[in-house]
This record gives C-alpha cells, structure tokens and sequence, in this order.
C-alpha cells in the first residue's frame, strides 16, 4: 500500500488531517491507537490495522484487525473531526501511543528491515511500549480468509492480564468519542 491511496480518498480542503509524505522518527520506532485504529511505524508511514473492539492485553484475546491503507508518520500526533461525507469520517482521538521493538519468536530484537519482510510473510511480533498497551504482542495474518483479515493478540508476559478487557474501560470518560457517544444516547 501506499500514501497515493490515502491521498486520492481525502479532500483536504475539507478534512485537516495530515497530507504528509513517506519518512520516519529517525529514532524509536512509534506506534499510536487511534480509538481503535492501530498504527505501526514501517518504512517511513504508519501501518493500519482497523480493530472494531480495540486492542486487549488479556493473552487469551484474538482480536480482530484488519489491515487498512498507509497513513502518514504525521498522524501518529492526529486527533480531531473528519466531517461527514469524508473518507473515514468521524472522531479522531490518540488512546494510547508510544514505542516499539521489532521481535523475532525469541522475543529477540530484530530490524525494521525485518519486520518489513515479516509483514509480507504474515506474522509480525514487537514490544510496545506505550502509557496503555505494554509488552509482547503480535498480529497474525489470517488464513483462508480475504488478504486484510489479521489477528492482534497479546503474548503472556507480565504485562498481560487473565481478566476481561474492554478498551471502553480505558478510555478517558471526558474523551471526544464517550461525549458525542453519551449525546447520541440521550
């Protein structure tokens, strides 16, 4: 994928999210979740994967995430309204964001040129290190199902938990999203 895809379904005369263009940190790698569209930092863009019930640090968890086009570096730090009749309309908030390590089946640290060619074999393992999600986790290409299906599921670590997890519980109860959530409800 690439950000001509994302280009061509935005107009940014109307929507103020980043155009941007391919380039990276230059240092740790970034990841952000975007209430619940998670993004990896891979080659100069953000790699997206869509997961409807947000991701979950309970290691017995397969949450789905489909994989959806490259974002620019820049939306890493995106938060605010896509208006209706938009590309992805809606409410933009950061849930959670930080660094990441780029893991091997050890939990050993490889490169980012490595975890390029695991992305196209459908396996990718990284630590996170954010203010939400910590740890191992991994995302598992599904088989025999359509090319963008993937699975994100946290390895048992000690930051794993073995209760319930609902995203929803985490985010900020004075969030964009629960205010416009609560008005719709009333």
């Amino acid at each position: 994928m690439s950000l001509v895809k994302y280009k061509q379904k935005r107009n940014f005369g109307e929507t103020s999210e980043p155009e941007g263009e391919k380039r990276s940190s230059g240092k740790k790698l970034e990841f952000v979740v975007l209430h619940y569209d998670f993004r990896l930092e891979m080659d100069g863009v953000l790699k997206s994967w869509a997961i409807p019930k947000g991701p979950s640090i309970n290691s017995s968890d397969k949450r789905l995430a489909m994989m959806v086009g490259d974002h620019p570096f820049e939306y890493r730090k995106f938060s605010g309204n896509i208006p209706e009749g938009n590309y992805g309309a809606g409410i933009v908030e950061i849930w959670d964001h930080g660094t990441y390590i780029p893991e091997d089946e050890e939990r050993k640290v490889v490169t980012e040129k490595q975890i390029l060619k695991d992305l196209k074999a459908g396996v990718i393992k990284f630590s996170l290190k954010g203010k939400k999600l910590k740890g191992s986790f991994a995302l598992v290409k599904m088989k025999k199902a359509e090319s963008n299906f993937w699975l994100m599921i946290k390895h048992k670590d000690e930051f794993s938990v073995l209760s319930d997890y609902n995203s929803e519980d985490f985010t900020v109860k004075s969030s964009p999203i629960n205010k416009a959530l609560k008005k719709k409800a009333e």
